[in-house]
């Protein structure tokens, strides 16, 4: 049985116009209307227009948000060699190589945020598809988590980097910062989100690949997002 929602979700609710907001509009009134007692996340909610069953119709990139997160992320870095003191010299939270796949494998070990390897190691690192392919933490060249370049995608995590994913029913998921960020922080963290899905879109996606986008945080209701403003963002995105 579905729980009902709080009266203080439905006060917030009741603030929400059946309309859709341009990211300028939706933005303040998210924080107008905000209820909760600690720094919840905001995030963006994109329906497409693509059917990710079939591969030349998969969404997923990555973009580094211009004013982070709100929240340092703790990075693992599987290496070897000289690669190891550069991870540890960029800021990885840990770092190693063979021991760390190790301990993945025997504890189920998940306490970090992203993961990145470099491709020799990535023999190893492919056993731990179990624990950390439903966690959206398995290493991708598409990417950039499975890389040489070992210190620029630590740097790139911590200041914010987010990879987008659509899922099995058409869904984009991604967070874009804190509440207690300015509007032109979140509306600016918003718009690069977006124009990076924009660009993602696959040459097999055909009619309107954005359906629907909604604006929202931990506990607050959804604002619907205009798509006409995202449909002009993705004219100038594939200009």
């Amino acid at each position: 049985m579905a729980r009902k929602p709080g009266k203080k979700y439905q006060a917030a609710l009741k603030q929400v116009e059946a309309r859709d907001y341009t990211l300028d509009q939706a933005v303040p009134l998210l924080q107008k209307i905000k209820f909760a007692k600690f720094d919840e996340t905001v995030e963006v909610h994109m329906r497409l227009g693509v059917d990710p069953k079939h591969a030349d119709q998969m969404v997923r990139g990555t973009v580094v948000m211009p004013n982070g997160l709100g929240k340092s992320k703790k990075v693992l870095v599987i290496a070897s060699g000289d690669k190891l003191r550069e991870a540890t010299e960029a800021g990885a939270d840990f770092v190693g190589g063979e021991d760390m796949v190790n301990k993945i494998q025997s504890e189920g070990w998940t306490d970090y945020d992203a993961v990145i390897a470099t491709p020799d190691m990535m023999r190893s690192v492919g056993k731990l598809g179990k624990v950390l392919g439903p966690r959206g933490l398995m290493p991708n060249p598409k990417t950039g988590t499975v890389t040489v370049d070992v210190a620029k995608a630590v740097l790139e995590v911590k200041a914010g980097k987010v990879e987008f994913r659509v899922d099995k029913t058409g869904i984009i998921h991604a967070p874009i910062g804190k509440i207690s960020f300015t509007p032109a922080k979140l509306v600016e963290n918003a718009s690069s989100l977006i124009t990076a899905v924009l660009k993602a879109k696959p040459s097999a996606a055909k009619g309107k690949y954005v359906k629907n986008a909604t604006l929202c945080s931990t506990m607050g209701p959804g604002i619907s997002l205009d798509t006409s403003e995202l449909t002009a963002k993705e004219t100038a995105a594939n200009a």
